[in-house]
């Protein structure tokens, strides 16, 4: 079976991830794969094009918060960046989904921006990890050392949390402790398996 996992910015998907590892079950991390992807020399050529030299650190590798800043605060240059590495993206999943066997084991596509490239159409059910906007705020303030203004601008860019509810499978709630949290990972695995 393969579960589409998604969240908002800072609603516990790694979390999530640890304990279904934990439980013996195989993630596919888009976010980890979006990551290498900007290491692919024909990303990075276009990103440069398109972004210019000042995105880069001093090994002239691409400096993701910089290139966070231009383009999380502008819906055009996020769709341009997201047409240089969603192809890739999309065709390294299909490739581990090649390999893997979802008919006899339960495989979790982690993935932020299941909806929003319709990556929930390839899988059998959507899990939506669930916290709320002040909730969100705090951990991406404390996590990721940015203002609360920036955070709420991460937390704007992406689908509202409330629209994925509704298009969910399964909503899990991550307000309470990570042991209430994995005690919910757990049945859902159990059902499951």
């Amino acid at each position: 079976m393969l579960i589409g996992l998604t969240g908002g910015i800072a609603t516990g998907k790694s979390t999530v991830c640890k304990i279904l590892k934990d439980l013996g079950v195989e993630i596919i991390d888009a976010d980890q794969i979006a990551h290498n992807v900007l290491k692919n020399k024909e990303v990075v050529k276009n990103i440069k094009k398109e972004f210019g030299f000042h995105i880069l650190d001093d090994n002239g590798e691409i400096d993701r918060k910089k290139l966070g800043q231009v383009v999380f605060n502008d819906q055009k240059k996020l769709k341009k960046l997201e047409s240089f590495t969603h192809p890739k993206i999309f065709e390294i999943i299909k490739n581990r989904l090649e390999v893997l066997d979802t008919d006899n084991k339960l495989v979790v596509l982690d993935a932020p921006l299941l909806f929003e490239v319709a990556l929930d159409k390839e899988v059998d059910e959507t899990w939506v990890i669930y916290a709320d906007k002040k909730t969100q705020i705090k951990r991406i303030v404390k996590r990721d050392n940015l203002t609360k203004k920036e955070a709420e601008k991460r937390i704007d860019t992406q689908m509202p949390l409330n629209k994925k509810i509704e298009k969910a499978d399964v909503v899990i709630d991550n307000e309470g402790s990570i042991k209430s949290l994995r005690e919910k990972i757990k049945k859902l695995v159990e059902k499951r398996s």
